[in-house]
């Protein structure tokens, strides 16, 4: 992660410009000192641990601009094992039953978790910007490399312009020397943020393209660039995140673009071509040079 992202000084960039007093204070000071606690703790456990009460911590969590508990307990989870060796992220995540079973149901409470918290709004705005757009980069590395890559071609598919830099810096100092106003920009980061994603979404916004953000922790550095930005959950159940729910965002995105304009997309599969997903013939046989079959 970059240096302006540390636990402490993320959380502390979110207080309110008076601060926080008494309780709430109280329970800042056992988030700070106890960041696994907070990370993997049911707020009446925060609670007792502050001396607090449990309407104290939903307080405290708006107060720091998240919508209650949950919202801020996912963002200190995934800065938290972001800070981890590999080693310590299993260990984290030891429990009953096999490794793939855990994984199973991992997925699958980050996928609910997902469907209650996103914002069905900002997908529409995304969408749009996508429709309107000139083109459409996405930037993603590492793991959430494969996110970025589904994204961009479901897009194409869907008939428009959008592209995935996957390749590395100099891909992407190339790309982002050509972008410009009407241009837009969707930076996919998850568990630790490249530095040149946030210079990339920086430039981007310098430029006039706007710039969107899906990321599971809401990165200062980052977030200060993106018009709107889509947080999923990502955590695995190993020493690596999980792309169930950043695949799920990418589908319900990608779905929601085609719904913008279905003459345009509808067009691209009438015709000789077949439709998406269609088993077409396969082509005959080669001839003889002198006609017969081989």
């Amino acid at each position: 992660m970059t240096g302006t992202d540390s636990f402490e000084e993320w959380l502390r960039d979110r207080l309110p410009a008076r601060g926080l007093r008494g309780k709430s204070a109280a329970l800042l000071e056992v988030l700070l000192s106890q960041p696994r606690r907070a990370s993997f703790g049911s707020a009446q456990e925060l609670a007792q641990l502050a001396g607090v009460n449990v309407a104290t911590v939903t307080r405290t969590a708006q107060a720091l601009g998240f919508a209650g508990w949950p919202a801020l307990q996912q963002e200190l989870r995934a800065r938290y094992l972001s800070s981890l060796s590999a080693g310590q992220v299993a260990a984290e995540h030891r429990g009953s039953g096999s490794p793939s079973a855990r994984s199973l149901r991992r997925d699958l409470d980050s996928l609910a978790l997902l469907n209650r918290r996103l914002d069905e709004r900002v997908l529409v705005t995304i969408a749009e910007a996508v429709a309107a757009a000139r083109r459409t980069v996405i930037v993603a590395d590492g793991s959430y490399a494969a996110v970025g890559i589904a994204l961009a071609h479901n897009a194409r598919l869907a008939g428009y312009p959008v592209t995935a830099v996957t390749g590395g810096d100099a891909e992407l100092a190339n790309t982002m020397a050509a972008s410009a106003a009407g241009d837009v920009l969707i930076a996919i980061s998850f568990w630790r943020l490249y530095e040149s994603t946030v210079l990339a979404a920086n430039e981007a916004r310098a430029r006039g393209v706007r710039v969107f953000a899906v990321t599971d922790a809401a990165s200062p550095a980052l977030a200060g660039a993106a018009e709107e930005v889509v947080m999923v959950p990502a955590e695995g159940e190993a020493f690596f995140p999980s792309l169930t729910a950043g695949i799920a965002v990418a589908q319900a995105l990608v779905t929601q673009l085609a719904a913008v304009d279905p003459a345009r997309t509808g067009g691209l599969h009438r015709g000789g071509g077949g439709h998406v997903g269609e088993v077409l013939p396969p082509p005959p046989p080669p001839q003889h040079p002198l006609g017969g079959d081989r």
